[in-house]
């Protein structure tokens, strides 16, 4: 099928020429490079890139106020306006596979939404010590708890979607940025009755560059599921 990897960047210019020639060994795959003012010159490599593969990568140069789920928002915009039947995210770093991405796609044909799961039989983190692995399985039940959201792995960033359950989010509704952006996006698609599936992936510790989690994201990142909740219980009708 025809897929699209949206890719957000900032300060990735040591990982993104390799990374978009691993996505394109993949046939029928294209790719969005979206970049938030990369001081770095991250942006330069990517229109590099787009120009020595003018068919398969397209540049997006944000110059609005940065964010992780601003960034996805442009992005799941530009890639609605084009042609592609399954939208795919992942980060720049590493930390998911690219040689995993025809799991995702291929998993596509039964579900809406397809998860790149450390958390389901396969599935595995590298690199991580005892107390990030502990936060992130903890923070994975406190999203399900809370949102009754069923998956194993609600903060994933590896996804496919199907264009149509994409398209149906309502993005301008949207009030998450960071990490949580990703809780965001499944709750709604779950709160839509979506077919979720999840295939097993191996998460690998970023090979290049820093770490975008901060004490913000994960303040964020604890509220969210309560707002989603609370902004759930107030669109329903009053009982009569």
């Amino acid at each position: 099928m025809n897929a699209l990897v949206i890719v957000p960047t900032y300060n990735e210019h040591e990982n993104i020429p390799t990374l978009v020639s691993r996505l394109l060994r993949h046939a029928g795959v294209r790719v969005l490079i979206v970049d938030d003012q990369s001081p770095d010159g991250t942006g330069a490599v990517a229109d590099a890139l787009a120009r020595q593969h003018p068919d398969r990568v397209e540049v997006l140069h944000r110059t609005s106020r940065r964010g992780f789920g601003r960034s996805y928002i442009d992005g799941i915009r530009r890639a609605l306006a084009g042609p592609a039947e399954l939208i795919c995210q992942m980060d720049a770093d590493f930390s998911h596979d690219p040689d995993r991405l025809p799991d995702l796609i291929a998993a596509a044909g039964r579900a809406d939404i397809v998860i790149g799961s450390r958390y389901v039989a396969g599935g595995a983190i590298v690199n991580w010590p005892a107390r990030r692995r502990l936060l992130s399985r903890f923070a994975n039940l406190y999203v399900r708890t809370i949102t009754r959201v069923d998956a194993r792995d609600c903060t994933s960033g590896y996804r496919c979607w199907r264009r149509e359950a994409l398209a149906s989010l309502p993005l301008d509704r949207f009030v998450s940025d960071g990490y949580s952006f990703l809780v965001e996006m499944l709750f709604v698609a779950a709160s839509q009755e979506r077919r979720i599936a999840e295939v097993p992936i191996t998460y690998v510790e970023r090979r290049e560059g820093q770490s975008k989690m901060s004490r913000a994201v994960i303040v964020e990142s604890v509220i969210t599921p309560w707002r989603l909740i609370a902004r759930g219980k107030a669109a329903r009708p009053a009982a009569r």
